[in-house]
């Protein structure tokens, strides 16, 4: 059976996570552009931490964008907060992360023809744009069903 307190924590849990898509999404593409940007000195043991520190902080945010966070709370509540509306812009999110990457890797091919490029560096580039893009996307979504509900 579901409760008023159920109804209003999925309700300000759902708002939450709205507004911290967004600053994430920045975190993450934040730390992704010194990544990128920094020179690539091989393989030492920072260097090692920081990837880990990447793949770690990708898997965790791919699960929020699949299941929508919040792992702690209730079920019942988890539930709440899956309404068609949330399913709708998460499809819609995952859908333009996916645009996103497909659109970068055409141009790293084309780049990779004047610049080279590890292996490395094409999928941590593209993981990074799609989760980005995805992210933002999801995040405005959200944010513009809670304005307009």
């Amino acid at each position: 059976m579901t409760t008023s307190a159920d109804i209003e924590t999925a309700d300000r849990l759902s708002r939450r996570r709205a507004r911290m898509l967004f600053a994430l999404a920045i975190i993450f593409l934040a730390q992704q552009v010194s990544y990128l940007s920094g020179p690539d000195t091989g393989m030492r043991t920072v260097d090692h931490v920081k990837i880990a520190a990447w793949l770690v902080m990708s898997i965790v945010l791919l699960l929020l964008l699949t299941t929508g966070g919040f792992w702690f709370y209730s079920r019942k509540v988890r539930e709440l907060m899956e309404d068609d509306v949330t399913r709708a812009n998460r499809g819609d999110a995952i859908r333009f992360g996916f645009m996103a990457m497909m659109t970068a890797g055409i141009i790293l091919y084309f780049v990779s023809l004047y610049e080279p490029m590890s292996g490395r560096q094409a999928i941590h580039l593209l993981t990074s744009v799609g989760i980005g893009v995805a992210l933002f996307r999801f995040g405005f979504l959200e944010r513009r069903a809670h304005k307009d509900g």
